[in-house]
């Protein structure tokens, strides 16, 4: 036979290992044809124990070229056979890389650093960060000093780095890094450009130029600020020479954040205001006191509870209403009607436990916040005790409580003025003192000063009485003597203020209220700054604010500052919806003030200035 051709014997040697069609099931599992880093990648995502490939005697460096390469081209690709693929590309960001390592992925202990007792935490190994010029080296190997090695615990796996990192986004999208923004062609993104020449820019960049933006124009209020200090408070590291004194300061730190933990109110506490100043102040309008049930025609008195955040309000429907005023609803929670009491005067008792409803009719009613019950008082009030010019008396429009609610003072005609026993409950009139004019205004001096009732006449006289021996004290006339009509004060009887029919408000000192003092006190100053008759004067609790108002006008109110005896120049304004202002009255802290109009309306504003806030 012939000898056979070279070719045809390379076709008929049987090969090493079985010829697998594409795509068969079998070349994919069959073990024999994985490298080392395929089996490397295996043993990471399945958890199988790594098994190096077996050699074979066929193993050999084989370089597959194509007929149409050169010399040149194989003697390149010959130079870099040998190098390790990290060494031949760079990734910019070395954590999202996946990091060779010799065991599963579910064999490593990743240990993430915990804070200790003391607030220290480890120190971290200098880490080594790849550039593209340390990868510029001759061998193409890269050499790391043992100093150099990252730790197990701190940079060996990104994972651990990762977790280390505080607040780390929850969600990123990937989209961002190819979303491109155009600052110059927008005209509203301009104001983003850090120069004149900043163009486009990616999404990552855009997001953060918008929060720089957004912080510039909002910045964190003092008040959040304080609190996640509270919440978060700085833990600071402690030398072993660190005195005690930062020991303390860092243990009242903690306390304080265990406290607010285990509370179970707000975590910013509470203060109430200081000195108000004068020019301006801080006013928010609330939804009206009254919205849920409108009084039917003016509003008569409006009154805040001693100590309740309660509003009343009484009109010219002849029916008492109730408000919790909280700011937001007011709920309308009672309803009291007297047909045959038209309500000019309601006035809350001193305890808080009642009401007291009078008007132009020689009778009143009482109303229990305990029962809710409404009851009138017996007639013959004016007989019982005093006869003659007493039993003439048909009306009870001006009447005060004493700072005890024990004595009720009530106008009577001709100068009287009657004292009704409140404390025993019969309501009986128990004696009266005269003055030379008719009774326009009454008074119980605040303080130290028990008993003393001053009570405003005709022409302009202030009496000072002594109540339990129904003497004179002391007289004097008001500044101007002609057309006051209303008397009011403060609580602590530092300021006594008399308005007038012109518009006119004299303030007084401590000096007019006193029986001490036996000269004819001079106003600390008068306001002008109403021009109608003074229907309404009333002061705040701290002895700070004074509301005026008249309902000759529309938008007859002003607001004045005490201390400097000035009125506010920022509110009322010209848009403020007041119309004829018929009352006015402060909350117990002044939090509010209720404003009645002849509308049926009541109008609520905050004052800020009062308001609770972070100390």
């Amino acid at each position: 036979m012939g000898k056979k051709h070279a070719h045809k014997r390379r076709k008929t040697e049987k090969s090493a290992a079985p010829v697998q069609p594409l795509g068969s099931r079998n070349a994919i599992l069959d073990d024999f044809a994985k490298d080392d880093e395929e089996r490397k990648l295996e043993s990471i995502l399945f958890g199988t124990p790594y098994v190096p490939a077996p050699k074979t005697s066929t193993d050999k460096d084989i370089l597959v070229v194509s007929d149409e390469e050169n010399v040149e081209e194989l003697e390149g690709a010959n130079e870099l056979r040998m190098v390790a693929d990290t060494d031949l590309f760079v990734m910019d960001n070395v954590d999202l890389g996946v990091p060779s390592i010799e065991k599963p992925l579910a064999d490593i202990d990743f240990e993430v650093p915990e804070d200790s007792e003391n607030g220290d935490s480890q120190d971290e190994e200098p880490r080594t960060v790849f550039t593209s010029g340390d990868m510029d080296k001759d061998s193409g190997e890269e050499e790391i000093s043992e100093e150099e090695q990252p730790s197990a615990s701190t940079s060996a796996y990104p994972l651990a780095s990762s977790l280390r990192t505080p607040k780390a986004p929850a969600w990123v999208d990937s989209d961002d890094t190819n979303v491109q923004v155009s600052l110059a062609e927008n005209k509203r993104l301009r104001k983003l450009r850090d120069a004149p020449s900043d163009d486009v820019i990616v999404g990552q960049e855009y997001e953060r130029r918008l929060r720089r933006q957004f912080e510039r124009i909002n910045p964190t209020p003092d008040w959040a600020t304080k609190a996640r200090k509270k919440l978060h408070p700085t833990k600071r590291r402690r030398s072993t020479l660190s005195d005690a004194t930062s020991e303390e300061d860092e243990d009242a730190e903690e306390g304080d954040l265990d406290a607010i933990l285990a509370s179970t109110g707000g975590i910013l506490s509470q203060r109430k205001a200081g000195t108000l100043t004068q020019g301006t102040l801080s006013v928010e309008r609330l939804g009206d006191a009254n919205i849920t049930a409108r009084t039917e025609g003016p509003v008569k008195t409006v009154q805040f509870h001693p100590t309740l955040p309660l509003l009343l309000t009484a009109g010219d429907d002849r029916r008492l209403k109730l408000f919790n005023i909280d700011g937001h609803t007011n709920p309308h929670l009672q309803t009291v009607h007297t047909p045959d009491l038209p309500m000019s005067t309601t006035l809350f008792h001193p305890s808080g436990s009642s009401i007291l409803l009078t008007g132009n009719r020689p009778f009143f009613y009482t109303y229990d916040l305990q029962t809710g019950t409404a009851l009138r008082s017996p007639r013959g009030l004016w007989g019982t005790t005093f006869s003659g010019t007493s039993a003439q008396d048909t009306s009870m429009e001006i009447c005060a409580f004493d700072a005890t609610g024990e004595v009720l003072a009530v106008a009577g005609k001709r100068g009287y003025v009657h004292l009704v026993d409140w404390k025993s409950g019969t309501g009986q009139v128990v004696g009266s003192v005269k003055m030379n004019s008719s009774v326009k205004g009454i008074w119980w001096t605040r303080g130290d000063r028990q008993g003393e009732l001053m009570t405003l006449g005709e022409d302009s006289e202030v009496y000072v009485w002594d109540v339990a021996e129904r003497r004179c004290l002391r007289r004097w006339k008001d500044e101007g003597e002609f057309g006051s009509h209303i008397i009011g004060g403060d609580r602590t009887g530092q300021y006594l203020s008399i308005g007038s029919k012109h518009g006119l408000v004299n303030v007084y000192g401590s000096d007019a209220t006193s029986s001490a003092f036996s000269q004819r006190p001079k106003p600390l100053r008068t306001i002008s700054n109403l021009t109608t008759s003074i229907t309404s004067m009333r002061f705040n609790h701290d002895s700070q604010l004074l509301a005026i108002a008249s309902n000759t006008k529309k938008d007859q109110l002003r607001m004045i500052h005490l201390p400097s005896l000035t009125a506010f120049s920022n509110w009322p304004t010209a848009g403020t919806p007041l119309g004829h202002v018929t009352s006015v009255d402060f909350s117990s802290g002044s939090e509010h003030i209720a404003i009645g109009n002849n509308r049926g309306r009541v109008l609520l504003y905050a004052l800020r200035d009062f308001a609770p806030h972070v100390s």
